[in-house]
């Protein structure tokens, strides 16, 4: 039986098809591109992580339901990342108002931890805008807090 030639030589691009016209890919490589120069420049952290410090931060005795709410995640896949961010001593857990509730609150060690990782995020979010100008990525930001407002 004889080989099949390939048609495209080793290296060529893949025909896109509709994909650059659809929104969920360009998104998706997006995503991918800004993730791994995340995940590069903010060691230890991931953008999930950075986001639920920052709000327990920005929110003192937020309540872990009000929490999972904001970030749009189950209170169980939560629980874990909470855990987690308790045995690092980055947050600690009080008896809330109610009893029944616990709230978070962010420990100094948490502090230094999201102020250390907010100056390289600083520096990742310029390199990952530097192809925007100003108007151009704040254009960008509204349009993508209308698809997901």
């Amino acid at each position: 039986m004889a080989k099949r030639k390939d048609s495209h030589p080793q290296g060529a691009r893949l025909a896109q098809g509709i994909l650059p016209s659809l929104l969920g890919y360009r998104l998706r490589l997006a995503q991918q591109t800004v993730f791994r120069d995340f995940a590069a420049s903010v060691h230890g952290f991931s953008p999930g992580r950075i986001g639920l410090l920052t709000l327990i931060e920005a929110n003192p005795g937020v309540t872990q339901s009000r929490l999972a709410d904001a970030v749009r995640l189950d209170r169980s896949t939560l629980v874990g990342v909470l855990h987690a961010f308790e045995a690092e001593r980055m947050i600690d857990r009080r008896r809330g108002t109610d009893r029944r509730t616990n709230g978070l609150w962010i420990t100094r060690q948490g502090r230094v931890q999201l102020a250390r990782a907010r100056r390289r995020i600083a520096l990742h979010e310029r390199r990952v805008a530097s192809h925007l100008s100003e108007r151009e990525r704040a254009q960008l930001l509204a349009l993508l807090a209308k698809l997901a407002p």
